[in-house]
């Protein structure tokens, strides 16, 4: 497990384990407390390709057909902000929610992957936060502007490695201020890892730290300015943001 962290007037890539942070690259030799630290995002995307309705679960939820191929749209870099950061409630909508997702970072720059060969391009993975203003997004009838308010995508606190988590069988639980609203598990995908990859790389090339968002589950629900959110992915951690 690795993150990206501030340490006094340093920026570093560090190996997380047991309550430490060991530096990587310039910073090898260096080790200190994560809460020491400022932890920030662990990647800096240059785009975050999100897919909507991607649970089993969800879809059930709400009544409807399983989309034949994977339903796309993007969240843009300037969304992202990291574990403890505040998500800002704009003052253009009236209704935001939450989506606990499964990030898969990617960690390579690839274009045309099959399936077979998708783990290749797999740096790792993240927890994310799709905050949606759902009000303007019922208003557009597209998503970019609800999708895309600044803090608007979450993440972290860390990315796990492939040896680390078992992504297609990991539990994804969203708590609002304590209780639970989202419980379910990534065997509930509808379109899993490999497909996603093959499918977006051959639409469009991804790079080292792009981040595919993998779909949430059921039980979105509206939050409010002064909730707390922490979004939970087994083998991951939690990322925790409140909205203000």
């Amino acid at each position: 497990m690795f993150g990206r962290f501030k340490y006094e007037n340093d920026i570093f890539y560090g190996e997380v384990k047991k309550g430490y942070v060991t530096g990587k690259g310039d910073f090898e030799g260096l080790t200190c407390e994560i809460s020491e630290t400022e932890i920030l995002p662990p990647v800096n995307p240059s785009k975050i390709v999100c897919i909507g309705l991607n649970y089993q679960d969800h879809a059930n939820e709400l009544g409807l057909k399983i989309p034949d191929e994977p339903l796309i749209f993007l969240k843009p870099s300037t969304s992202v902000i990291g574990h403890c950061d505040k998500i800002i409630y704009p003052d253009t909508s009236k209704h935001i929610e939450y989506e606990a997702e499964l990030g898969i970072v990617i960690g390579k720059k690839c274009k045309h992957i099959y399936r077979h060969d998708a783990s290749d391009v797999i740096a790792g993975y993240t927890c994310l936060n799709d905050v949606t203003a759902r009000d303007l997004q019922k208003q557009d009838g597209q998503w970019t502007r609800a999708k895309s308010f600044d803090t608007f995508a979450p993440i972290g606190p860390f990315i796990t490695t492939t040896e680390e988590i078992k992504p297609h069988n990991a539990n994804i639980k969203c708590r609002v201020n304590g209780n639970l609203c989202q419980d379910s598990n990534t065997s509930n995908l509808i379109f899993g890892i490999p497909q996603l990859i093959e499918f977006i790389s051959n639409i469009m090339t991804l790079l080292p730290g792009d981040i595919i968002a993998t779909g949430t589950p059921p039980g979105v629900g509206e939050i409010h300015k002064g909730d707390v959110l922490e979004i939970e992915v087994e083998g991951i951690g939690v990322l925790k943001n409140e909205v203000v």
